[in-house]
């Protein structure tokens, strides 16, 4: 930063302060400018102390009908994904033993390099940032701290929940690294279109069939709603073709 502040833009230019940014690998200049800036852009904090990392999120996509999605129901799901291991309780390590401290950069996961007039701490390469080392790995996770495996799940849905829904179950995603915490899983609901009804937020829409002579001189008809009820509507005389009725509570809850 202070060489930045001193020179500007010709302390990182190829050739400029007795090379600039070259000798730090083909990614060079992307890195260095990380790490000078990074303090600032919050780029230190993707890793816990002792190299744990958040597990990732996982997205599962669902479909349920429009009858469930009226009256709610508890769904169970299988999810494939990483859970920590049991053999090493996440830790990488052999059972017995524990990672030790990284020699190369004493457990800060960041090694410092000189270049020219300034010094720039990059990412330790031993280590991947981590700060520790394994040097017997767990058999079972390959000293990764996780194992992959299939979960039975339980989901509630909501009566009333709209297409396209996103239902957040914390903790239920992937497995975090060395001990680090599990990331979320994510449900997205699709509601399948329905044969008889069309849904406009909370309000139900169908279109029924009458005769003529229903229309003309007056009459009934019944509709089946979503929760298995039948409703007689009545038809006046001299209903006009595309005439609605509302049937007031029977939507969605």
């Amino acid at each position: 930063r202070a060489a930045y502040d001193r020179f500007g833009h010709a302390a990182f230019e190829q050739g400029g302060m007795n090379g600039g940014a070259q000798g730090f690998g083909a990614g060079g200049f992307a890195d260095i400018f990380e790490d000078i800036f990074g303090d600032m852009m919050g780029g230190r904090q993707r890793r816990s102390s002792g190299g744990r990392e958040r597990g990732a999120d996982l997205r599962y996509n669902m479909e349920i009908s429009l009858e469930e999605a009226f009256s709610g129901k508890t769904a169970q799901i299988r999810v494939p994904a990483s859970i920590s291991c049991a053999e090493c309780s996440g830790s990488g390590a052999k059972p017995g033993t524990q990672p030790v401290t990284c020699a190369m950069c004493n457990g800060h996961g960041k090694v410092r390099a000189t270049q020219g007039f300034f010094s720039i701490e990059r990412t330790c390469p031993q280590c991947q940032g981590r700060g520790q080392t394994i040097k017997d790995p767990c058999s079972k996770c390959a000293g990764q701290g996780r194992v992959t495996e299939e979960r039975s799940l339980s989901v509630n849905i909501p009566a009333g929940i709209e297409d396209g829904t996103r239902i957040r179950l914390a903790n239920e995603g992937e497995a975090g690294l060395r001990g680090g915490p599990s990331g979320d899983l994510y449900i997205f609901l699709a509601v399948k279109p329905h044969e008889f009804f069309q849904r406009d937020g909370a309000d139900l829409y169908c279109q029924v069939p009458i005769s003529m002579m229903t229309a003309a001189l007056g009459g009934s008809f019944e509709v089946t709603t979503l929760d298995g009820s039948q409703t007689k509507v009545k038809v006046p005389e001299g209903t006009q073709n595309g005439r609605q009725f509302r049937l007031k509570g029977k939507g969605m809850p």
